[in-house]
């Protein structure tokens, strides 16, 4: 089983939006049983009393207008112990990716990428739409780079 967490800062916009992507892409595959997937944030700006803000409402709106229902989805903070967990930790932009690699103590095992890397935009960040409010720009960002990484898994 490949284990998969999609991290960015609040864990309400492009994190989630690319956990249920990639889910939704790995059902239509008929692979839903040799992946784990979630999302999180590096920040903890959206956790409030030991309860994750749900996604952001735009991003959620993005989402179910392609089909794709992420009920119950509840912002996260990633924490060390992630590192363990998860095969693949995949951040939406360089922030993210170098605040992963503080909160794990690094990237020994090279765990850490960006999403967008994946398909061959090496160096370039997932749109954010907490700033730009350009919902369709990420999610053709998310489709894109969940689209390759896919892909790269499936061989």
């Amino acid at each position: 089983m490949v284990r998969i967490l999609f991290v960015c800062h609040g864990n309400i916009c492009r994190s989630p939006m690319a956990e249920f992507v990639m889910k939704d892409l790995v059902k239509k595959a008929g692979l839903s049983d040799q992946f784990y997937i979630e999302s999180a944030a590096t920040s903890s700006e959206e956790i409030w009393g030991g309860r994750g803000n749900p996604i952001y409402p735009p991003a959620r709106a993005k989402l179910l207008e392609h089909g794709i229902n992420p009920r119950g989805k509840r912002a996260r903070r990633t924490t060390r112990a992630d590192y363990e967990k998860f095969d693949l930790l995949i951040g939406m932009d360089y922030a993210n990716f170098h605040n992963m690699r503080w909160i794990y103590g690094g990237d020994p095992e090279g765990k850490v990428k960006l999403l967008l890397d994946y398909a061959g935009r090496t160096g370039e960040e997932v749109a954010d739409p907490w700033y730009t409010d350009d919902f369709d720009a990420t999610w053709d960002d998310v489709l894109e780079g969940c689209t390759a990484l896919l892909r790269e898994l499936c061989g």
